[in-house]
């Protein structure tokens, strides 16, 4: 499964991956699903929201065990983040039976829609409309880069985006949420496997500095009104703030008008990325960003605005189910699991509110993650995959 995976989607010239929503590369990872399900006789569907399940057993039937995670990526992103969940379940699927295992409750792989917002610039949208996070209307609203609004982009894909909205249903039938990811950090250290206890509170803002656009070579210094100068201020001030507060602030993106290298910009767009531990360390920190930048703009004559475009609070996983992963995996390995917290975002983080939910994680020896040189050891991969196994025969099987 993970060599038919690996070249969907591949740059040539990085080695990252360009798997964004709705695009070519997305279509050809959800046939790779599709092929995955039907090949293990399991049925496959697409929900109203983009989402793709794959089905041991009776949905109907309530209480089912879901796992999985995502195929998008993040431009240029790695091979695992994402993949090695879905690849993962289906792998425990193959392993269950080979142990004669059946589930008394439903199984499903699901692979969730545009988790990553790489295209459309909101992560986790296709649970996030299914949990009701998300509107349908600030959905289809959502434009990439180019101007294609996400409706018409789902659209093209033959989907229906009048039909996408909270799927209350869906969420009904559905007892537990495990997923599987790699660790996006180096916390795990001798331990090949470990469990989340929460994910910080994180979320994504735009800074829009408004200057003027004037000739590089004949503008006097202090006749310019340069919205780079207030935005590297900006960027600065957010190492300072992220440092004083023990959060994560990244300013990731920047977009720039004219974008001329003889001109002086007129507009310049960038997107902080901010993570705390709690919820008032990352209001702290990204109005001390906002007041920072206010300041330097009111010297450079730049007008500043700020705009949210998502906050997910902390998300505290539910604690019998972490403690019953983890019980499951050290009865069947004689291993202890750790339990630790993670500064990243996932379709597990959404689910959280409407479904008990809990994630494994699989060690990242270099700790980089959203990057070509992402990696983990084959035999931490397949421990990964043995424990997911262990972990849904516990809740689907007994």
């Amino acid at each position: 499964m993970w060599r038919e995976l690996l070249p969907v989607g591949r740059h040539g010239a990085t080695g990252g991956y360009r798997r964004h929503a709705w695009n070519s590369a997305d279509a050809e990872c959800r046939a790779w699903f599709e092929e995955q399900a039907r090949a293990r006789g399991l049925a496959c569907e697409t929900d109203r929201n983009g989402n793709q399940w794959a089905w041991w057993g009776d949905p109907e039937a309530g209480d089912a065990v879901v796992t999985g995670s995502h195929l998008d990526s993040v431009p240029d992103g790695g091979a695992y983040d994402g993949p090695l969940g879905v690849v993962s379940a289906f792998a425990a699927v193959d392993a269950l039976r080979e142990r004669g295992a059946r589930p008394r409750r439903p199984l499903a792989v699901v692979n969730f829609g545009d988790e990553e917002g790489a295209r459309f610039g909101v992560a986790c949208v296709g649970s996030r409309l299914t949990t009701g996070m998300l509107t349908p209307d600030q959905a289809r609203a959502l434009t990439d880069a180019d101007g294609v609004r996400l409706g018409d982009a789902m659209e093209r894909a033959g989907r229906d985006p009048e039909a996408i909205g909270h799927d209350t249903e869906r969420l009904a039938g559905i007892g537990a949420f495990v997923e599987l990811h790699i660790e996006q950090g180096r916390a795990l250290g001798e331990h090949e496997v470990g469990v989340a206890s929460a994910i910080w509170p994180h979320g994504r803002w735009r800074f829009d500095f408004h200057g003027e656009a004037n000739h590089a070579g004949t503008t006097r210094l202090d006749d310019r009104r340069d919205p780079m100068l207030t935005y590297a201020a900006a960027v600065l001030a957010a190492r300072e703030q992220a440092a004083a507060t023990g959060s994560l602030a990244t300013f990731g993106r920047v977009a720039v008008e004219p974008n001329g290298t003889n001109a002086i910009a007129s507009l310049v767009r960038g997107w902080l990325d901010s993570r705390a531990p709690d919820q008032a360390a990352l209001d702290a920190t990204v109005q001390a960003v906002r007041r920072a930048a206010e300041e330097q703009g009111d010297r450079d004559g730049v007008r500043v605005r700020l705009t949210r475009e998502s906050v997910t609070p902390v998300v505290d996983f539910d604690a019998a189910l972490r403690d019953r992963l983890a019980a499951a995996i050290t009865a069947a390995t004689g291993r202890e699991v750790p339990a630790l917290p993670t500064g990243a975002g996932h379709d597990a983080g959404i689910l959280a509110a409407a479904v008990p939910t809990a994630m494994l994680f699989v060690r990242n020896p270099t700790g980089v993650s959203h990057s070509p040189h992402e990696a983990a050891e084959e035999s931490d991969c397949l421990a990964g995959a043995a424990a997911l196994t262990d972990v849904l025969e516990e809740l689907a099987c007994r």
